[in-house]
Formats: C-alpha cells, sequence, structure tokens
C-alpha cells in the first residue's frame, strides 16, 4: 500500500513541474514541418504569409538630374602622396618652398624641385684644383732629384739651440727660489737643519697662512736667514723648504 502512495506522489509532483522548452525550435521562428510547408507555397504563389503579394524590384532609372547650382568646392593643396593638407601642414609646405626657393636664388644654380619624382642630383666634379694636389703638374715642375736637393738644403741651414744656464736676475736683492730649488736636492721632509723652539708646528700653520702662495713663503724664509735659520718658524721639520713649498717641479723642468 506505502508502494502505492509513493508511485501516486511521484505522479503528482512530475504533473505539477514546468516543461523544459525545446531550445532547436529558436525565438519567435516556427520550424514545424507544417510551418515550412505553408512558407514554401507562399513563395511559389507571390505572395507572403499573410497572404500580401510580394513587391517586385523596380529597375533604376537612367535619367540624369541637371544641376541647378554649381557646388562651391575648396581645393586644398595636395602633399607628394597626394592627400590634403592641413592649415598647419599648408603652412609648413609653403614655409619650404620659399626656403628652397630663397636657397637657389642665392646659389645661382638652376632651381631645385621637391617632388618624388624627382632623380636624385648628380655629383658636381670640378677640375679646380691647386698645383699642389695635382700629382701630373707636380711631376711636371720638378723631379725626385730636386726634392732631395730641396731637404739637404733645409738640413744644412737648421740650427740646433744648445740649452745654457738660467739667466741671473738683475736689478733685485730677492732670492732666486729656481736656483735654490737646483741648488738641493734633499726631498721634502728629510730634515738637514736643526730647530729649536716652543710650538713650532702651531706657530708655522698661524704664520704661513699669511702668505698668498707658497713661493712668497720660501722667499721670505730665504729673506731671513733660511734654510740654517727660521726665525718666523715657517719650516719646523727642517728641510730647508718653507710651509707646503715644492721643489720638484723645477728640478723636474730642466730634466725634461
Amino acid at each position: 500500500m506505502r508502494a502505492v502512495y509513493a508511485a501516486l506522489a511521484l505522479y503528482g509532483l512530475a504533473a505539477c513541474s514546468p516543461g523544459v522548452p525545446d531550445s532547436g525550435a529558436g525565438i519567435g521562428f516556427d520550424n514545424s514541418i507544417e510551418a515550412q510547408r505553408a512558407r514554401d507555397a507562399a513563395l511559389e504563389n507571390g505572395t507572403t504569409i499573410s497572404g500580401q503579394p510580394l513587391i517586385p524590384p523596380t529597375a533604376v532609372s537612367q535619367e540624369t538630374l541637371p544641376l541647378t547650382a554649381t557646388p562651391n568646392v575648396t581645393s586644398q593643396p595636395l602633399s607628394a602622396t597626394g592627400t590634403a593638407l592641413t592649415a598647419d601642414s599648408a603652412d609648413i609646405a609653403a614655409e619650404t618652398a620659399a626656403a628652397l626657393n630663397a636657397a637657389n636664388s642665392n646659389s645661382g644654380q638652376v632651381p631645385l624641385q621637391a617632388s618624388p619624382s624627382n632623380p636624385a642630383p648628380g655629383l658636381r666634379v670640378t677640375s679646380d684644383i691647386s698645383n699642389e694636389n695635382n700629382f701630373g703638374n707636380v711631376s711636371g715642375e720638378r723631379s725626385i732629384e730636386d726634392d732631395a736637393a730641396l731637404i739637404a738644403s733645409n738640413r744644412q741651414q737648421r740650427q740646433v739651440v744648445q740649452p745654457t744656464a738660467l739667466p741671473k736676475r738683475s736689478g733685485t736683492s730677492q732670492p732666486n727660489i729656481v736656483a735654490y730649488a737646483l741648488q738641493t736636492n734633499n726631498p721634502r721632509g728629510n730634515r738637514i737643519h736643526s730647530r729649536t723652539g716652543i710650538s713650532l708646528a702651531s706657530r708655522s700653520q698661524r704664520n704661513c697662512a699669511k702668505f698668498a702662495s707658497p713661493d712668497q713663503a720660501q722667499i721670505s724664509f730665504l729673506e731671513n736667514g733660511g734654510p740654517q735659520k727660521d726665525r718666523q718658524a715657517l719650516d719646523p721639520d727642517g728641510d730647508g723648504y718653507a710651509c707646503s713649498w715644492d721643489p720638484s717641479p723645477f728640478r723636474q723642468a730642466v730634466k725634461s
């Protein structure tokens, strides 16, 4: 009995559920055999499905229509590719043409026409070269023997200037730091003179700051008893060179 009730319940549920539409039928279009036959019969009779007659196609008329007014067509300049130029590009084209005309007028040559169809200009060959660059003319003027004689003559007139001693300055009693650099050979920092005093390093730094250059400090150092004496404390290490003065550039200049 329970089986009977269960079967009746399933049958009731199946009757209440909505049916699934046929997806192959399409939307708003009847694909049944009867509908297809009705459409074929209507086409054969020259009518539509609703019974209205089909409108036959009409021929296109060959009659020409007269122009009532002349159209106002504004022409624009074309570029090299045949396309219309805008206002900005038209200005650029006008400026380019003016520049080409000015260049042609200044050069005095045949005016150039800027066009993609024009062939490339040929090279201008000229024979107006100097005799020095023309081998044929030079070979006709003098021979190899003449050149050899000219070279030998130039060698005889050459003068070799031998180095001499440095000239002495006249009219001044100021020490010559160049001569002092060449007379000494000890490197910087090598003590050869004795120095005594208190706070020599700090005094030297303070006094060296008063001079505009190391050369002026060395001159003042030699004028006041240097290198044996150092009254201004300009040479605290006793190497004979005041402050940061370096004699090596003068020695190197003589060697080279």
